[in-house]
């Protein structure tokens, strides 16, 4: 059994994989069993979690006030060996954010691979610290049992040098500051999936948008990472939940020289004060802020900049790619807003584009018209399966 877990700022998933007989057999796409605690650091934690093919079961979590994050730990521990009921657990597969510069593939972690990954916690704050946490909290209490970092970073390890300098003195580039790119795992599986679904037509050009809380664009050719709209942090890019996304650097320096922010409160800004939340003062979510646009200016600018930021990123990415011949959304609102899919859509027609309105609605795999020169698709991510996948492979020694 190989369990996988994905830790943010105030929520866990997991998923347990069957890994066949011995732990090399094929792995399932779908988990045994998973899910998820959520609001760890709120007032009412909750937990959900259902077996393969069963509805979530959710119910109230009692976690203290000290170290909620650890209490969290321990009942997903405590509920993975009733799941396991006796099995042996072969490894545990964790998302990591960033591996920087380093770490192009999964690796097993120990103490020092711990004191290196540590080092990047200022470069994606939102989720690595989370991830280590867990990491160190097994090292110390199983330290017998085998720990696999797999790195969101790592698919872009195959952008060109162009695509990954920042235009800064030449020193930050040898210092390691870059375009590194996120959401891999997410970006893994889709090319996966999409040579399967779609044969030669998505090895060309092709343009994911992972749409979630977080977001980002990635353009493949080959299914191969040439360009993405996250950079250096996760910060860049796309307009986002909470997020800013692409800013001028000149705005920050006005918020710290002129109105006197300091660099903690500027840094709590820009990840959880911007973004659809910033503008519209009410939410993150696109499917709590769409029923209020026609009442709210402040909605419908926060829903306007976020479909625009998209549009203007995908057309920097067709001009890379040199035209584009697959668009495909995933993520949360990427697989389940057909509104959002579909204002985006109408702003792309000059590339051809025709969406099908029916398909579009009911989030089918394809939901553009036979005439449409460019493919539009819909497909569901799975970075647990992949983050399961690499630990198993490693511990095979492959």
């Amino acid at each position: 059994m190989l369990l996988v877990l994905n830790c943010g700022s105030s929520s866990i998933k997991f998923a347990l994989f069957e890994g066949g007989e011995g732990g090399a057999g094929p792995l399932p796409r779908e988990p045994e069993w998973g899910g998820k605690v959520e609001g760890i650091t709120s007032a009412k934690p909750r937990l959900s979690s259902a077996a393969a093919g069963q509805p979530a079961v959710a119910e109230n979590v009692a976690l203290g006030a000290g170290a909620p994050y650890h209490d969290a730990l321990a009942i997903i521990e405590a509920r993975v060996l009733t799941q396991l009921a006796g099995r042996p657990l072969s490894a545990v597969a964790h998302r990591v954010v960033h591996g920087g510069a380093k770490y192009s593939a999964p690796v097993r972690v120990d103490a020092h691979v711990l004191a290196d990954l540590k080092g990047y916690i200022p470069l994606a704050p939102l989720h690595q610290p989370f991830a280590l946490e867990a990491i160190e909290v097994l090292l110390q209490t199983r330290p017998g049992l085998p720990q696999v970092a797999c790195f969101d970073t790592a698919f872009h390890h195959t952008l060109a040098q162009v695509e990954q300098m920042l235009p800064l003195p030449y020193a930050a580039w040898e210092r390691g500051l870059r375009r590194y790119g996120f959401h891999g795992l997410s970006y893994e599986y889709l090319g996966i999936a999409l040579a399967e679904r779609h044969g030669e037509a998505a090895r060309g050009r092709t343009l994911v948008a992972h749409l979630g809380s977080g977001a980002s664009l990635c353009a493949m050719q080959g299914l191969q990472s040439v360009a993405t709209t996250m950079g250096f942090s996760a910060l860049d890019g796309l307009m986002m939940g909470t997020r800013c996304g692409s800013l001028d650097p000149g705005a920050v320096l006005y918020l710290m020289e002129i109105e006197k922010l300091s660099l903690q409160q500027v840094g709590h800004l820009l990840y959880h004060e911007s973004g659809l939340l910033g503008i519209s003062g009410i939410s993150a979510d696109p499917r709590e802020l769409l029923p209020l646009e026609a009442g709210s200016p402040r909605v419908q600018a926060a829903l306007a900049l976020y479909v625009r930021r998209i549009l203007r990123e995908i057309g920097a990415l067709v001009a890379v790619l040199g035209g584009l011949d697959l668009l495909v959304f995933s993520a949360g609102i990427g697989e389940h807003n057909a509104e959002i899919r579909a204002r985006v859509c109408a702003g792309l027609g000059y590339l051809g584009l025709a969406l099908d309105p029916a398909a579009n609605a009911v989030h089918a795999p394809l939901i553009s018209t036979p005439e449409s020169r460019v493919r539009v698709a819909v497909e569901p991510t799975n970075e647990e399966w992949i983050a399961a996948r690499h630990a198993q492979a490693l511990l095979a020694g492959g």
